[in-house]
């Protein structure tokens, strides 16, 4: 019998990998697909705009020659070198020449004694092939003599060269109303951030410590703003408190367009957001805690520190990086009602729409893009570290009738409620007034959309078919992206990278996206050009902008469901595919609709995203609410906002209905 140690000096066997099966190759695949989505929808635009941000134009004062003759048109043959022109007349500084890919520089200021009414002669070329310049509306590119009289001298204008550098971002940081635009966009999120999250704790915290009533309504009236484009508060809080607003005393003197506005609407448009975070942090609270508390005989204020605070400082913190992503990088309310107080989203506006300067306008999304990445990385950090405050020993809390606590409660809710209701109702108001403030009398006339300017009612038709095709498509592809990436087998490299461009989205502004897109798919050598300017951009677009929430919730989902699924289907020999559809699908069904009604209400109420993609084909109803306003149809703009404020809720209720339907069909065996 041979020794066992003979058997420890046996050289090591080769390793056995499994072979893929069938279902493998094809999830791994599926995987793959949804993965080049999303680099060519989103990182291939982000590339795309990044090298727009360091492509410069300066102009190349050396690549030019000069010769001028004399008052008889004869040429001496002396050349003379723009550069060394410019350094003997000092007209263009050094700053100067750095400029946007439509700048132009006049040659006449290079000679002194100019005159156009002069019988002086003049020659200009080019040195390179890279030079070009401009007689009237004619570019010359050679490098032959071009004869000019003195008239049609003075019409020539330089062209600048391209090149790559960091010429854009030193421009940028060196015009003082641009950077400005930074501190001023840090200041109103920080603000806004910081009164957002304390009144949606104390109302979070009045709804579930408390025994008042109507606890559904409150709830009900804290989502209404999410249902709304961003700059609708804009429009109220101009007729509150505008140059004609019915209570502008109340500001004693101080203007709404500004600060003040763009802060009171802030806080309007991301309550919501920062109340069901919060809300949900809070109802995870374990009764023991609270018990331990009182028998140690200790203060309502101390247990609200020591037992409150510590188990939701997740949520205030997530809540918190939320509101202050959501605020630096909304672009509509500050359009609205900002006035000359400038912030970045605005500045990127600006620069493409106002100045066709798409370099800088590429120069101020990155800028953008820093913070918001920042605070998107600090709250994913910040959620790692979240410990579960359940357990299976956990008594969930349940509070006790207090006469005091449930009435100040009350109150409080009530004083946010009237505030969100009175913000909507003002816009209602104004929607069917016939002209503020001279004639009060009601009228559906501000509902004529047709006769204003914004696309009519064939803008308030494109969002509802905007909304519905992001839901479908959207929610197909999301879900069964987010499938394969928890379910496939191994590949822990691919999921992982999946995983990093499935989050990536929730970090990228949507103005940033929508002018990424600008560069990538209006190049005409993308074969993807043709779908530029269609509804089909819009749809990839909010897609992808609202595509990391969704994931997220179709994850969350997937992971309440046992991987024994899988592998009873396996030893059945059913194909994946089959268990996806008869068993998946069904199970995360709640999650399925809910994922449908968040992208339907988004891609109706999106502005930032889409603001630079529409064409007047496919024009948005939340589009037209921010033309109207620019064309001073305030009136109607208020109108279209509470059209897409009806169409939200009603989509809502629809979704209940639905879903309560169908829930009870596929959702049975929940209740056994």
């Amino acid at each position: 019998m041979a020794d066992v140690t003979d058997y420890a000096n046996l050289p090591d066997g080769p390793v056995v990998k499994g072979k893929l099966s069938r279902d493998d190759i094809m999830m791994r695949g599926g995987m793959l697909v949804i993965a080049l989505y999303l680099v060519v929808t989103l990182a291939f635009p982000l590339y795309a705009m990044l090298s727009k941000s360091f492509s410069t134009f300066r102009f190349d004062l050396s690549q030019y020659e000069f010769q001028v003759s004399d008052e008889n048109g004869v040429f001496d043959g002396t050349v003379l070198n723009g550069a060394e022109l410019n350094a003997q007349t000092g007209v263009i500084d050094e700053a100067e020449l750095s400029t946007g890919s439509d700048g132009r520089i006049g040659v006449t200021g290079f000679f002194p004694d100019f005159s156009f009414r002069s019988p002086v002669m003049y020659q200009i070329r080019n040195t390179s092939d890279q030079g070009r310049f401009l007689v009237g509306s004619t570019l010359q590119d050679g490098t032959d003599w071009v004869t000019l009289d003195s008239n049609t001298f003075r019409r020539v204008q330089l062209r600048p060269v391209k090149s790559t550098g960091f010429d854009n971002f030193v421009n940028y940081f060196s015009t003082p109303a641009l950077f400005n635009s930074i501190k001023n966009s840090l200041w109103i999120a920080v603000v806004s951030t910081i009164v957002t999250v304390t009144l949606a704790f104390w109302f979070a915290y009045a709804l579930s410590r408390s025994c008042m009533r109507f606890k559904g309504v409150f709830r009900l009236i804290a989502m209404a703003p999410i249902l709304v484009p961003s700059l609708l508060p804009g429009i109220a809080l101009v007729y509150l408190f505008g140059n004609q607003g019915m209570i502008k005393e109340l500001l004693f003197g101080a203007s709404i367009y500004g600060p003040i506005g763009i802060v009171i609407g802030s806080i309007f448009f991301t309550f919501p957001h920062a109340f069901i975070i919060i809300s949900t942090a809070l109802a995870i609270s374990d009764a023991r805690l609270y018990e331990a508390a009182a028998s140690l005989r200790a203060t309502r204020w101390r247990t609200f520190w020591t037992v409150t605070i510590p188990g939701a400082r997740y949520g205030l913190i997530s809540a918190a990086f939320v509101v202050f992503n959501l605020v630096i990088t909304d672009f509509g309310l500050p359009k609205v009602i900002g006035g000359q107080f400038n912030v970045l989203a605005v500045d990127i506006y600006k620069q493409v729409i106002g100045q066709q300067n798409f370099e800088m306008g590429a120069v101020v999304s990155v800028v953008l893009v820093i913070p918001a990445i920042f605070a998107f990385a600090i709250d994913r950090l910040v959620q790692s570290k979240q410990v579960a405050l359940l357990s299976a020993r956990s008594v969930p809390y349940q509070p006790q009738p207090n006469k005091r606590t449930d009435t100040l409660s009350f109150i409080y809710c009530t004083l946010v409620g009237l505030f969100i209701v009175g913000i909507l109702a003002v816009c209602q108001f104004a929607a069917l007034i016939k002209f503020w403030p001279y004639d009060l009398s009601l009228s559906l006339n501000n509902y004529q959309f047709d006769k204003m300017d914004g696309g009519g009612w064939g803008s308030y038709y494109n969002s509802i078919k905007l909304g519905l095709l992001t839901a479908v498509f959207g929610t197909a592809i999301v879900f069964f992206g987010a499938y394969l990436v928890e379910k496939t087998k191994g590949f822990k490299t691919g999921r992982a990278l999946f995983q990093m461009f499935a989050m990536l989205p929730m970090a990228i502004p949507g103005m940033v996206l929508g002018l990424a897109y600008i560069f990538f798919f209006n190049n005409p050598s993308n074969p993807l050009n043709a779908i530029y300017g269609t509804m089909a951009i819009l749809v990839i677009c909010s897609v992808t902008h609202f595509y990391t929430v969704s994931h997220l919730t179709a994850v969350t989902a997937l992971k309440q469901m046992d991987r024994e699924f899988e592998s009873v289907s396996a030893s059945l020999k059913q194909p994946t595919m089959k268990l996806f559809s008869r068993v998946t699908v069904p199970v995360c069904l709640p999650s399925i609709l809910d994922i449908s009604i968040y992208l339907f209400v988004n891609a109706m109420t999106t502005v930032s995203a889409v603001v630079f993609l529409y064409s007047p084909k496919t024009s948005l109803a939340s589009i037209a609410v921010l033309n109207m306003d620019d064309a001073g149809d305030i009136a109607p703009a208020a109108a279209m906002g509470m059209m897409i404020f009806y169409t939200n809720a009603a989509a809502r209720i629809i979704h209940l209905i639905v879903s309560k339907g169908v829930l009870m069909r596929t959702q049975a065996w929940r209740t056994r």
